[in-house]
């Protein structure tokens, strides 16, 4: 199929080939739809600019039965933000929340991965044509998605992921979700596009607190000065959509655990343990069990002491 490029900033493509591009996408088992058909997101409808044409492969049908939450930021994340955004993810799907995001790489990508290893259902909004993922390395992780959720565009199939595409997508984000949670970002940065679109949309904004130190986090901390919701769990994201924990939920948090995060609380369960020891236990670098320590210590399963201690929580 001939590639296409979006001639001009505005996004919109050659009317000619939308046509065309509809059909090649269901002959492929894809699916696509206009702004005025019966079967386009009800969702989409009422924000301002909603796109003209839609294209997906996956279920879009099965993600739009579901409260939806969009977790976003940068793209140089740390180990602390990368490892909120899984968590915060892992646990919103585990709660039947699917999870809105664009596929970049950094925080948006680990929310995919964290929404996955739950069994949930995630969507990702491209800059391109949802025959074209960028980055090539996400080739992999958007099959997952595909069979897990959804791959969505405003393109048509072939258009490149032009820099321009990528402002424009991320209204599509904001506007599949109830609420936008950024995790990590600077001041400068294309979440804060996301945000502004949240924001126009009727959205509600939440900001997951970051060092003070760190030009990553300044953007999210002057979304808390001006007034963002603040998420230190994923219950704060829940309360801000109406939604209530389920009572499966419930059970000491630590009986959830899977993987290297078992692995971390069965090694601190004789008492506290140093990171340096972790390390050698565990055979990880400390920048992941830091970041895995982390989600931990948001799940309410472990707290760290001074000295870089690390213990379970009481009752964890």
């Amino acid at each position: 199929m001939e590639r296409l490029r979006v001639s001009h900033p505005s996004g919109a493509p050659d009317p000619e080939k939308l046509g065309y591009a509809i059909d090649y996408l269901q002959s492929s088992g894809a699916g696509g739809t206009w702004l005025s058909s019966p079967g386009y997101p009800a969702v989409l409808r009422d924000i301002p600019d909603p796109p003209a044409a839609l294209f997906w492969l996956g279920d879009m049908t099965g993600f739009l039965e579901r409260p939806a939450v969009a977790v976003i930021g940068s793209r140089r994340a740390s180990p602390y933000g990368l490892g909120v955004a899984r968590m915060l993810s892992r646990e919103l799907a585990a709660e039947g929340v699917g999870v809105v995001s664009g596929l970049a790489r950094g925080i948006d990508a680990e929310a995919h991965r964290g929404c996955l290893e739950a069994g949930g259902s995630t969507l990702a909004v491209l800059g391109s044509g949802i025959d074209i993922i960028y980055p090539r390395e996400h080739v992999r992780l958007a099959a997952e998605i595909q069979a897990r959720g959804c791959l969505v565009s405003e393109f048509p199939p072939g258009t490149e992921p032009d820099a321009w595409n990528f402002p424009r997508r991320n209204r599509l984000i904001s506007g599949f979700s109830s609420a936008v949670v950024v995790v990590e970002a600077g001041d400068r940065s294309g979440t804060m596009i996301t945000v502004d679109a949240a924001l126009a949309q009727g959205r509600d904004v939440l900001a997951v607190p970051g060092e003070i130190l760190r030009g990553g986090s300044r953007g999210t901390n002057r979304l808390l000065k001006e007034g963002a919701g603040v998420v230190t769990s994923a219950s704060d994201v829940l309360d801000a959509i109406g939604l209530q924990r389920r009572s499966s939920s419930r059970e000491a948090p630590a009986a959830r655990l899977e993987g290297i995060l078992k692995e971390i609380a069965t090694s601190l369960c004789e008492g506290p343990v140093h990171l340096d020891e972790l390390v050698r236990g565990l055979s990880r670098p400390a920048p992941e069990l830091l970041a895995r320590l982390l989600e931990l210590e948001m799940a309410g399963v472990v707290e760290q002491l001074p000295g870089r201690m690390f213990r379970l929580k009481p009752g964890a």
